[in-house]
C-alpha cells in the first residue's frame, strides 16, 4: 500500500475517533476516580500525540519519503497515541462535573481536528516537501496538546473559567454600547444594504430621544448582568467546592445559568452574602420594567 493510501487511511480513523468523542458520553469511569492518576495520564497522552505529530510531519517534509513499512508504523503510533487520548477522556466520570467535563472534551476534540488537519495538509502537499501549511499545522498541534497544562483540575476551577468567560462578552458588550453613545456612531452600521428597499430601507443613522431612552435601560440591564457576573465569580472562588456531588452539581448550575442568575440556593451564597443578591435583583426588576415600558408604549 502506497504512503498516500495508509494516510488516507489514517485520517479516515482519526475522524472517526473524533465522532465519538464528540458524540458519546464518559462512562462513570474508574472506581474510585483517581484526580491525580487521570490527570497524570492525560498529560502523557497529549505529550505523546505532540511528539508523533513531530514525527509524521518530519518523516513527509524531505526526501526521500518513508517506505511502506514505516509509513504503517508512523500511521499506527499516531493512532494509538489519538486512542489513548480519546481513552482517559472517557476516565472522567460525570460526577467530577459538566463543565469540567467539557472543557476537558474540547481539548481532546482540539487535539484530533489538529491531527487531522496536519495529515489532510501533508496529503495534498506534494509528498516529501515541507509546505508552509504543514508547519503551521504541526505548530497548531503542538499548541493544542500543551493546552493540557492549563486546563482547570476540579468543577470549582472550571465553573471560574467560565464564568470568567462570559464576564469578559458582557464587559465587551458594555463597552461597545458605551463607545456607541458617546460617539455617534450609526445604529444601524452593521446592516447591508437592501436591494429593493435601498440603503437599509428607511432606518435612521442616528440615535433617536426614545433610542437613547431604550439603551440607557438596557445599559442599565447589561450593567446590572456585570455586577452581578462580577460577584457571582469573586464568591465562587471564595466559597466555591468540588467536594461532594451536590456542591459539584451546583457549580454546573451556576455555569449554566450565569447570564440570569437568580437568589437561589446554592453553597456559594451563605447569609452573609444575601444583601448583594437582592440588590441586584433589584436593579434587573426596575431596568426590566423601564425596557418594558418603553418598548411597549410604541406599540
Amino acid at each position: 500500500m502506497e504512503a498516500r493510501e495508509l494516510l488516507q487511511e489514517l485520517c479516515g480513523s482519526l475522524r472517526a475517533v473524533l465522532a465519538r468523542v464528540r458524540e458519546g458520553e464518559p462512562g462513570e469511569g474508574r472506581e474510585p476516580f483517581e484526580p491525580p492518576r487521570f490527570w497524570d495520564a492525560l498529560g502523557q497522552a497529549f505529550k505523546e500525540t505532540s511528539q508523533e505529530a513531530t514525527k509524521l510531519s518530519l518523516a513527509f517534509s524531505r526526501p526521500p519519503l518513508p517506505s511502506a513499512e514505516n509509513c504503517r508504523k508512523l500511521s499506527e503510533d499516531v493512532q494509538n497515541a489519538i486512542l489513548a487520548v480519546a481513552t482517559v477522556y472517557y476516565w472522567l466520570p460525570k460526577g467530577q462535573g459538566t463543565t469540567l467535563r467539557k472543557m476537558v472534551r474540547d481539548a481532546t476534540t482540539e487535539v484530533l481536528e489538529g491531527m487531522i488537519q496536519l495529515t489532510e495538509t501533508i496529503l495534498i502537499s506534494p509528498l516529501g516537501s515541507s509546505s508552509q501549511e504543514q508547519l503551521i499545522s504541526t505548530g497548531g498541534v503542538w499548541e493544542a496538546c500543551e493546552q493540557v497544562s492549563s486546563l482547570p483540575r476540579d468543577n470549582q476551577a472550571a465553573v471560574v473559567s467560565a464564568l470568567s468567560a462570559f464576564l469578559g462578552v458582557v464587559k465587551d458588550a458594555v463597552e461597545e454600547m458605551e463607545n456607541a453613545l458617546v460617539e455617534e456612531q450609526d445604529p444601524y452600521s452593521d446592516i447591508i444594504e437592501d436591494e429593493e428597499l435601498g440603503f437599509r430601507g428607511n432606518r435612521d443613522t442616528y440615535w433617536s430621544e426614545a433610542d437613547r431612552k431604550l439603551l440607557g435601560s438596557c445599559m442599565g440591564l447589561m450593567k446590572a448582568s456585570k455586577a452581578c457576573l462580577k460577584k457571582v465569580l469573586s464568591v465562587v472562588k471564595a466559597y466555591g467546592k468540588a467536594d461532594s456531588p451536590e456542591q459539584i452539581a451546583q457549580l454546573d448550575d451556576l455555569a449554566d445559568i450565569a447570564n440570569e442568575i437568580s437568589p437561589r440556593t446554592s453553597h456559594v451564597c451563605p447569609p452573609s452574602e444575601e444583601g448583594w443578591v437582592q440588590f441586584l435583583t433589584g436593579a434587573v426588576d426596575h431596568n426590566m420594567d423601564k425596557i418594558k415600558n418603553f418598548t411597549q408604549g410604541e406599540l
